[in-house]
């Protein structure tokens, strides 16, 4: 049996009643409890401006929990390069890497700046989605939104409402400095990986050497939604991918496609190491799992909308919400890809997931009003998860 190991994507959700502290305090007990079931990684997203998310900045989060775990590994997904510089990253990484040796994974995002129209990715002010580049593999299976293997592939849908928002405007003035002007991802990439491996050089030939974060233990990904620069520099630097099924669903495969045609062996890898991301709740029966699951649409509406993610409801308050068409539609694809019900249901659609992808390992994301809930969700997957012989 292949094993297919189990990550865990954690957002620090904040529930209605609850605050930021609280949140903070379940995400670490949930770490804990993570690696006590069996799970192989666990990181933290950074988000801002939310009002349902506390994990703002993913290496303080992440200082926390190494110091309350012992063997997990601990990583970001992803840090925003977009509105910082390498060095800062490898910095902050080599510090908590000098702490806790060998166990940290430093995930580099591409958002944070300006937007940029690429292979299907919309800037703010396009008039329309660019037509993505998809290269000849699993997308092109894909038979009325199913693959052969069953997994749902919906219809892509267009951020061009969202990155046009005054909210949108709002945090890309707060989270950058005036008239700074991002650094070309694919540059920035390589100066990371030149730091840590202390071989930079700036134009005029001056050698940079960071302390701590030269010759750090750190695992290099690059996150991405699609088929675009992310997944391209990704190949071609030859480090690991994750593709973020759970954010956009129909561009899984041209992704995973794009980094695997791109793919040039390193001294890391010799050849691609994928992941792939879903959302998913588990419960002891599939009844009790979608009345968990009750307030994801809201959430994903409050996301979609540009308000920011809200505070995540209870079955009760999500009901109360009256739904327009346009509403369901915006949320339709995230709705009808998250993985809902028992351990065993779950498990399947999981595989679905691993066996369209080829995927080397897999990252689950879950939230629930309720942290015990949230827990039980990953204990039960893990068991089940191990049963099959995965883990």
């Amino acid at each position: 049996m292949t094993r297919t190991p189990l990550a865990i994507l954690d957002l620090v959700p904040i529930s209605t009643g609850s605050n930021a502290t609280e949140a903070l305090r379940n995400s670490i007990d949930l770490a804990q409890r993570a690696e006590r079931a069996g799970y192989a990684r666990y990181w933290f997203a950074e988000h801002h401006l939310n009002p349902g998310v506390a994990g703002t900045s993913p290496a303080l989060v992440l200082a926390l929990t190494a110091a309350a775990t012992s063997r997990i590994r601990l990583g970001s997904g992803a840090v925003q390069m977009g509105h910082r510089t390498a060095l800062s990253a490898v910095e902050e990484f080599g510090l908590l890497d000098a702490l806790h040796p060998g166990r940290f994974d430093l995930g580099l995002g591409r958002s944070g700046g300006k937007p940029k129209l690429l292979d299907g990715e919309l800037s703010a002010g396009d008039a329309k989605p660019a037509q993505p580049k998809v290269p000849a593999g699993e997308q092109a299976k894909v038979v009325d939104g199913r693959h052969p293997t069953g997994l749902r592939i919906p219809k892509q849908f267009s951020f061009l409402k969202l990155l046009d928002s005054p909210r949108f405007a709002l945090q890309k003035r707060l989270i950058t400095l005036p008239e700074a002007k991002p650094q070309d991802y694919a540059e920035q990439v390589d100066d990371v990986l030149a730091l840590i491996a202390g071989t930079y050089k700036s134009p005029e030939g001056e050698e940079a050497h960071v302390v701590p974060g030269e010759d750090a233990d750190l695992e290099i990904w690059i996150l991405g939604s699609s088929g675009g620069e992310s997944a391209e520099v990704a190949g071609h630097r030859g480090v690991r991918f994750a593709a973020n099924y759970h954010v956009s669903p129909a561009t899984v495969l041209e992704a995973v496609d794009a980094y695997r045609a791109a793919f040039v062996p390193s001294q890391v890898l010799t050849q691609p190491y994928v992941s792939v991301s879903a959302d998913v709740v588990v419960a002891e029966d599939e009844d009790r799992a979608r009345e968990l699951s009750t307030g994801y649409g809201l959430w994903v509406r409050s996301i979609r909308t540009a308000e920011g993610a809200i505070q995540f409801p209870t079955p009760e308050q999500a009901r109360q919400h009256q739904w327009t068409d346009e509403e369901r539609e915006l949320v339709q694809d995230r709705v009808d890809t998250q993985f809902v019900g028992s351990p065993a249901q779950v498990a399947d659609q999981l595989e679905q997931l691993r066996d369209a992808t080829s995927a080397d390992e897999l990252i689950v994301t879950t939230i629930t009003h309720d942290h015990a809930d949230r827990v039980r969700s990953h204990e039960l997957l893990a068991q089940e998860w191990g049963r099959r012989g995965y883990l």
